[in-house]
């Protein structure tokens, strides 16, 4: 249709078809966000069972006061495969429950149904690029798990190194706090803040769509990693961390005020931190 046929549209068709396109991206939306609520709670669910029956494994007692969890070693008849597939199942289980809050706004702007055909070729694209962007954290988990088990077999070995970790701990709880002041950080933040809210773009195939997740994953987990980082000193196994750390990565990225809240929650952290080392020593 050249600018010639636009112009003979009557105003009211054009008004027609415009509200028709609005109801239908709000349906879209509606459907999208439904979904995502559906998938964090079975994650939440799951999460908090997963947690109430590692709870009942009783960790190890280490020299400073503290217990270090079973994830991180073979429990009774296991091997080290089945310890790291358990691991990830965890993981995986849980990313739904702490990144999808941040995730369903980015995935909104993938969708631009403008038929019923078009709906359904973006919902599966929507499915694919979220598919890519667990994925990425999926890797990260396998590959936090060698790093815990090494530094839980030498704390298991050398006393000192298990006495020092309560204090060290803090001190990695302060330095990833530390980077909420940096440009680093608020670089990739202006990165999601702009991806928020840019023209929507679907992706044009399958695997640009997946690549495009994995992209979406890559630039999120650079984003909030010191907060993760975070997560596995205080604790992963522990819910009230993991419920603290979920709300810290929402509020930097969609509170309006965003750089102010950047900021104060740099600050709670390196409270935290310091306090883990005082009480470390």
């Amino acid at each position: 249709m050249n600018i010639v046929d636009i112009a003979r549209v009557p105003e009211g068709s054009r008004r027609g078809a415009s509200r028709r396109g609005a109801a239908r991206r709000v349906g879209s939306n509606a459907i999208l966000i439904g979904a995502g609520a559906l998938l964090f709670a079975a994650s939440a669910a799951a999460t908090v069972r997963r947690y109430a029956y590692m709870a009942t494994m009783s960790g190890t007692p280490m020299a400073g006061r503290w217990m270090i969890s079973a994830i991180w070693a073979p429990m009774c008849g296991q091997t080290w495969l089945h310890a790291a597939a358990s691991f990830a199942c965890m993981w995986a289980v849980m990313m739904p429950a702490m990144m999808l809050p941040v995730l369903v706004p980015m995935l909104m702007r993938e969708r631009e149904p403008s038929s019923d055909s078009a709906s359904i070729r973006s919902a599966l694209l929507t499915i694919l690029v979220g598919m890519g962007y667990f994925l990425v954290w999926i890797l990260a988990g396998c590959a936090v798990f060698p790093l815990g088990a090494a530094l839980a077999a030498i704390a298991l070995r050398v006393p000192a190194f298990a006495h020092a970790a309560p204090a060290a701990g803090g001190a990695v709880v302060v330095l990833a706090s530390l980077l909420q002041f940096t440009s680093w950080k608020a670089k990739r933040l202006a990165w999601c803040h702009d991806m928020r809210q840019r023209t929507r773009r679907a992706p044009g195939g399958a695997c640009a769509a997946l690549l495009r997740g994995m992209r979406l994953g890559l630039n999120c987990g650079t984003c909030c990693g010191n907060w993760m980082i975070v997560l596995l000193a205080l604790g992963v196994m522990d819910l009230g961390s993991m419920a603290i750390v979920t709300a810290a990565i929402a509020a930097e990225r969609v509170a309006p005020c965003h750089g102010h809240v950047v900021r104060i929650l740099g600050l709670a952290g390196v409270a935290v931190g310091v306090s883990m080392m005082v009480r470390g020593f």
